[in-house]
């Protein structure tokens, strides 16, 4: 820790009588700007989440989704299943530091009119931050699309930004469940390939960068072929299904043992991005149109980065995740890298930049303390595909190629399972979230007895129908989270809450109950988009609490 200033310990040192005894993470009289603005470390055990203080009362698991242990060769080799529902956290780490989840802001929610709200999330924040990166001396990357806060404007119909620089959007199922818009936001993920990737003999080649880019799925998807929007075997000088032939459209592209065009010389990898990736992710506010429908807002909460720094090996990552567990042995608390307008480095290859909004609701590179929260989900968890979660769960071959759309999906499930992802989820949580608050959702989705109602879920037209709030609901996440940009609480937690949780630790007991074997279960993050439209039966309904 820094060395402390003289006016925060004068700062430390006045608590509020209630809370003179508690220890420093657990009290809310000292602001988080203040620990900001002296540079004192807040919470060293950062990386791990709000979520892992649920209260899994010997029966709910929601952790299952980022803990996991694989044995089939994966360059993943974290093999942390055993924590689902462990509690097994450092001293420090027993300390539940995002006291955002339990202040009571319903009367401050209650006091914004929509209007106010609504009017506030319509503004652009992302075009004036790009403007502002361009015109200062930032020297970190300047992750743009042009008109990017309207989807709609910014993408053609196969993803591709319409400005001309290469981002392409995917759709993709997001992950359970703080993803969904019904627990607080909208997002988006987009990806970039470096220049040979997207290139014949240095000249943009868009056929040859979809083929690359489907490669790619298939390298992480470890499948052999891959439905493709029309692409042109003449216009990408490749015969890109080995039939001998250039065609002027095939619509099936099969696994090669090289990427093509002037990435000719560079190797597919099983679950492994090439040197150069970029990935960008918007965390939005929602959007209620006039229609009620709910969707993504031009106010960005965030904007996240990632680029892959380092050509990583299987060998390379096994070094790195055993580097990690011996830290974890020797109680060391996590280490993080910081390279100022960079960003932070996970340490695995890939380099993470994220901004967040300022007080006055403008976008600002987030402060390292603030940084590290990220290498909680993109560091070392079992459950990730070097690192990252989105493009695994990319709707298989040419559906997938668009801005996210969660009408046109359905609730497929992962590989490994019979079920609708999603459906099995609820019944393993035990809520429409890891906290088990989420009121709509219990009402929706729950019989009064804890039970889903599994026909009802399964019958949905897409999963829109299941993870999108109601307007009003959507208004007061809105809100919840602007209270905590007006505050500058980061530190404290970012997650819009309603209520005050009542499902998680403060303090993780020392009788906490963990999770039996009987409710621990395996998960794979990619997903069997063959089999959508399957029915949790009654008889797995009542085996999976």
């Amino acid at each position: 820790m820094k060395s402390v200033s003289f006016a925060l310990i004068l700062l430390l040192a006045m608590p509020a009588l209630a809370q003179d005894t508690l220890p420093l993470a657990l009290r809310d009289d000292i602001p988080a700007q203040a620990y900001l603005d002296q540079d004192v470390l807040y919470n060293g055990e950062s990386v791990i989440p709000p979520q892992c203080y649920t209260r899994t009362e010997g029966q709910y698991n929601p952790c299952y989704v980022c803990h996991q242990s694989y044995r089939d060769g994966r360059p993943n080799i974290m093999n942390d299943g055993d924590l689902q529902g462990s509690y097994e956290f450092s001293e420090l780490g027993f300390n539940n530091h995002w006291q955002n989840l339990f202040r009571d802001r319903r009367a401050q929610i209650a006091a914004i009119e929509n209007a106010e709200i609504d009017a506030y999330i319509q503004q652009d924040n992302y075009t004036p931050w790009i403007a502002r990166l361009k015109a200062g001396d930032w020297q970190g990357a300047i992750p743009e699309i042009r008109g990017l806060a309207y989807p709609e404007r910014a993408f053609d119909r196969e993803g591709f930004a319409r400005d001309g620089s290469q981002w392409v959007a995917f759709n993709y199922k997001p992950f359970p469940s703080t993803f969904w818009p019904t627990n607080g936001s909208a997002g988006d993920v987009m990806i970039r390939l470096p220049a040979p990737f997207r290139q014949v003999d240095g000249v943009e080649n868009r056929d040859l960068y979809l083929a690359n880019l489907s490669l790619l799925e298939m390298a992480i998807k470890q499948q052999d072929s891959l439905s493709v929007p029309a692409l042109s075997e003449r216009r990408a000088g490749v015969d890109l299904n080995g039939d001998g032939e250039l065609s002027d459209a095939i619509h099936t592209l099969p696994r090669h043992t090289h990427y093509l065009g002037d990435a000719a010389e560079q190797p597919l990898t099983d679950m492994l991005y090439p040197q150069g990736t970029e990935l960008l992710h918007t965390v939005r506010y929602l959007q209620v149109d006039a229609f009620g429908r709910i969707g993504p807002a031009p106010r960005m909460k965030e904007v996240r980065y990632m680029r892959k720094h380092n050509t990583t090996t299987p060998l390379q990552l096994r070094s790195a995740y055993y580097g990690e567990q011996k830290e974890k042995v020797f109680e060391q608390l996590p280490q993080s890298t910081f390279h100022g307008d960079r960003g932070l480095a996970n340490n695995f290859g890939w380099t993470l930049d994220a901004h967040i909004e300022d007080k006055q609701g403008q976008l600002r590179q987030q402060k390292p303390q603030e940084l590290a929260f990220c290498n909680g989900c993109h560091k070392t968890i079992g459950t990730t595909i070097d690192q990252v979660f989105s493009f695994a769960r990319k709707l298989d071959g040419e559906a997938g190629w668009g801005y996210l759309d969660l009408t046109v999906q359905q609730d497929a499930p992962v590989r490994g399972e019979a079920f609708g992802e999603y459906l099995t989820y609820l019944a393993r949580v035990g809520g429409g979230d890891e906290f088990r608050q989420n009121d709509e959702m219990l009402a929706r989705w729950f019989q009064a007895d804890g039970s889903v109602k599994a026909d009802k879920v399964a019958a949905l037209p897409h999963i829109g129908a299941l993870i999108l709030p109601s307007p009003q609901r959507a208004r007061d996440l809105n809100k919840a989270y602007r209270l905590i940009v007006q505050e500058q609480s980061y530190l404290f937690g970012r997650d819009a809450v309603l209520a005050p949780a009542e499902n998680v630790y403060r303090q993780v007991a020392p009788d906490a109950v963990p999770l039996p074997e009987t409710h621990q279960h395996l998960y794979d993050l990619r997903l069997n988009w063959r089999a959508v439209g399957s029915r949790l039966s009654a008889a797995v309904m009542d085996s999976t609490p």
